[in-house]
């Protein structure tokens, strides 16, 4: 395997209704491009890895533990391991975000990737 991809050639991944990922991943961390489309809600969740992310496009309510912000693009965020969390979004395109995890999410593998296709970024 090449050490080298482009976006528009890694399969996304339905991980949830409605928001996709492609995903890269190393020995220890993984790095996802997601997909949100608009008035799509992200269930309350957590998961053992830590996350840190940025809006590159759209806007989003995000909640982390007990406090919620709106985020556009520029927006970051960081959610230590096992903190629950949700996302809205709420502008008219929906939301493209980068999410980086450690260690890796390798939970994503059992989502079947679908055939490459142009991403909505960049």
């Amino acid at each position: 395997m090449s050490a080298f991809a482009n976006l528009g050639t890694v399969g996304p991944q339905d991980i949830w209704n409605a928001v996709r990922v492609r995903a890269i991943h190393g020995e220890r961390i993984t790095l996802g491009v997601v997909e949100l489309d608009p008035n799509v809600a992200v269930p309350e969740h957590s998961h053992d890895t830590e996350q840190l992310g940025i809006v590159v496009s759209g806007s989003l309510t995000f909640r982390i533990g007990d406090e919620s912000r709106e985020l556009a693009a520029g927006g970051m965020y960081s959610i230590p391991a096992n903190v629950p969390h949700e996302v809205i979004t709420t502008g008219p395109e929906g939301a493209v975000v980068i999410d980086v995890f450690a260690p890796i999410r390798a939970d994503w593998s059992r989502f079947e990737p679908q055939a490459p296709r142009e991403p909505r970024w960049p």
